[in-house]
């Protein structure tokens, strides 16, 4: 299904060595453990967990405690952290460090959703410049000898970018490595990624990893970006989801030993069951599982011959006998169908105006009645 081949490119972020240059995007709902194994069981890279907040952390909220686990299986361990203040940031670090919870700590200054940047944070937080690097350095004396990266946009919207400063800052900082998703936070996830933005970071930020994120729906598009950004390595979100043998084609692409995959109608739905399970065993709940499940149906078998009453059925099942049975009744000699599989999925949307923090715009300095409001933020926000 993949074509293009590169040199074997090992990635290095801090102490840890990466066969293959690949990162599993952080994405809420999905980058679960169960996700993260079922990804890992295909091919190689780094694994990261859905965004977590600072100060749930630090309050020991119960559904993030949860989330910030690992399964032994899993190695090295990663965990994204959201926040906008720099002393609760660090002590997220410091209990993440302290209790032995990952191997590599990530911070989101990406999120473009409006809940959160409409109180300063994710993809508007780079625009209040010390902040960010305050963010940043604390949270890396924090993590000692844990490797700690920044993921960001390029900026709010092409008036207002911040990636080159907030890369260099990150680097002057002490991060591990930087990626840069290559869209503003006001085109959200539309259009097309704009990928000469992540050789400007890569030609900017020299001393550490440039990694690029944003249109990687195939190995193919992870060869292409790297050859023409220079980047050190990639980070793949949307283009996983109901596809979690990519990260194998991604291992085989990067010289990796690899199993090829046939992916038949028969070998997706065998995926499909694996990932059902392993959502079971993570909530610990057979019906909590299936439900999770469901968003994942029409990603799995987009352009399979799949009729809609199994989809349906797919998409209300409470059991994993319910699951078997639906999966039971396909063709599962039915062949790869080619383009209907491929391309975007997941959320793409038009671009819009970046909620803001009244005034947000008006300085790089954050206002003090700003900086009440976006600790405020912080406690809204946090459940995990």
């Amino acid at each position: 299904m993949t074509l293009a081949t590169a040199p074997a490119r090992p990635l290095r972020i801090g102490p840890i060595d990466l066969d293959v240059p690949v990162v599993l995007a952080p994405m809420a709902g999905i980058t679960n453990t169960a996700f993260r194994r079922l990804c890992r069981e295909y091919g190689a890279g780094l694994y990261v967990s859905e965004m977590i907040t600072s100060r749930a952390l630090v309050e020991r909220n119960e559904t993030t405690m949860r989330l910030i686990r690992h399964h032994e299986s899993e190695t090295p361990r990663s965990i994204q952290l959201y926040g906008v203040d720099p002393g609760t940031i660090a002590e997220a670090v410091r209990i993440i460090v302290a209790e032995d919870h990952a191997d590599h700590i990530d911070l989101n200054f990406g999120c473009p959703v409006p809940k959160v940047t409409r109180r300063g944070g994710g993809a508007a937080l780079p625009w209040k410049s010390k902040l960010f690097a305050d963010i940043v350095d604390q949270a890396v004396k924090a993590a000692g000898s844990i490797p700690l990266t920044v993921k960001m946009r390029k900026g709010i919207d092409r008036d207002h970018l911040t990636f080159l400063e907030a890369g260099r800052a990150a680097e002057d900082a002490g991060a591990a490595a930087v990626a840069l998703h290559a869209r503003t936070a006001s085109e959200f996830y539309s259009g097309h990624a704009d990928w000469n933005a992540i050789g400007e970071l890569k030609q900017a930020v020299t001393s550490i990893p440039v990694l690029g994120n944003g249109d990687i729906w195939s190995a193919d598009d992870a060869v292409r970006m790297m050859e023409q950004t220079d980047c050190d390595g990639v980070v793949v979100g949307r283009g996983c989801l109901g596809r979690p043998w990519l990260f194998g084609e991604l291992a085989a692409a990067f010289g990796a030993e690899s199993h090829p995959v046939d992916a038949t109608l028969g070998f997706v739905a065998n995926a499909f069951r694996r990932h059902a399970q392993l959502l079971v065993e993570f909530f610990d709940e057979e019906d909590r599982g299936c439900r999770d499940i469901r968003k994942h149906v029409s990603w799995y078998f987009k352009g399979y011959p799949v009729g809609g009453d199994i989809r349906t059925g797919l998409a209300t099942a409470s059991s994993l006998a319910e699951i078997d049975d639906l999966l039971g009744r396909l063709d599962h000699t039915a062949p790869y169908p080619g383009a209907d599989a491929e391309g975007q999925r997941g959320r793409s949307g038009h671009p819009k105006r970046t909620a803001l923090p009244d005034k947000w715009l008006e300085s790089r300095e954050i206002e003090s009645s700003a900086s009440e409001m976006m600790r405020g933020a912080e406690i809204e926000n946090s459940g995990g």
